[in-house]
């Protein structure tokens, strides 16, 4: 394996400039699907790299329930430094799967927990709740997928604003922009090196709503003027990973700049020749390589392990 096993550690560090400029110079929807994509991916190689560590690192200790060949000097000469990172992979990919299934059983015990709170409304794609205190959010569910609005937001926003709230949270739902955040969630907790990429994703997602709402409503102007109205007011959804209509403060300015600029150009592969294409082919290349170093390695600790696996 060589240093080839230590590569989907730091790989993810090739996402960080298309994860600044995805944000001002893609579409929306190309830089979400982009960014998502690679951060699973990346995520997934390193999870595997210190899984495969971690095997090395487990057959060294006393008791261990491996096979006693795998912790033979030809099983160790396998990885670089095969002491110390074979047993700080231990806990760090403990630390990994405690905290993604941490992320995971709390994204849902809240949705679990929202369901039951409008289990006494009507049935309808619309859940308005009797609260003066404004939030609006878009909330997926296994058999009926509805908005979650308060009276309180619908009594600060005219008609053609609520308008717009109601084609923002449809566009959440219709393009499933809850898995990209709890895919981009899941994926920075695996890996520290990935957390820009989750919160990019959590603006373009939403500026994917933007647009789409944009198109429906017929006024830019008039969704930039809901968010701004809705972003004094809201406090928001309930979880990171349940898109709401005015989510954080710090984008919400960014958002309605712009909308109130053209229409983004269509979805397309940015030119290498650019700033952002560079970006990008740098970000694919360091996944392409994240992911064949993680499958060099998987096979050759199989072959390595399979050889100093007693018959």
């Amino acid at each position: 394996m060589g240093v080839f096993v230590f590569l989907p550690l730091v790989l993810p560090l090739t996402a960080w400039p298309i994860a600044r400029l995805a944000g001002h110079h893609l579409h929306p929807r190309t830089a979400t699907w982009l960014l998502t994509g690679a951060a699973a991916v990346l995520a997934v190689c390193s999870t595997l790299c210190l899984a495969l560590l971690m095997v090395v690192g487990t057959a060294q200790l006393p008791g261990n329930p491996l096979p006693d060949g795998w912790s033979d000097p030809e099983v160790r000469e396998a990885v670089p430094y095969d002491e110390v990172a074979g047993k700080a992979a231990i806990p760090a990919l403990l630390a990994v799967i405690a905290s993604c299934t941490s992320a995971a059983w709390r994204h849902r015990r809240v949705r679990r927990r929202t369901r039951r709170a409008l289990a006494g409304l009507p049935a309808t794609p619309v859940a308005v709740l009797p609260d003066e205190v404004p939030y609006a959010y878009a909330l997926p569910g296994s058999r009926r997928d509805r908005i979650v609005v308060s009276t309180g937001m619908l009594a600060a926003l005219t008609s053609r604003e609520r308008r717009a709230l109601f084609a923002h949270e449809r566009a959440h739902l219709a393009g499933s922009h809850h898995r990209f955040l709890l895919a981009v969630q899941l994926a920075a907790r695996a890996n520290p090196f990935l957390r820009p990429l989750r919160s990019v994703v959590a603006y373009t997602a939403e500026r994917w709503a933007d647009e789409e709402a944009a198109a429906k409503v017929g006024s830019r102007r008039t969704v930039a003027v809901a968010i701004g109205k809705a972003s004094l007011i809201s406090r928001g959804a309930p979880l990171a990973t349940l898109p709401a209509f005015a989510a954080e403060a710090g984008p919400v300015p960014r958002r309605v700049a712009a909308l109130l600029e053209p229409v983004p150009l269509s979805p397309r592969w940015p030119s290498v020749f650019t700033a952002v294409g560079m970006a990008t082919w740098g970000a694919a290349a360091g996944t392409t390589v994240s992911a064949l170093s993680s499958a060099n390695s998987a096979v050759t600790l199989f072959f390595v392990l399979h050889a100093a696996t007693p018959l």
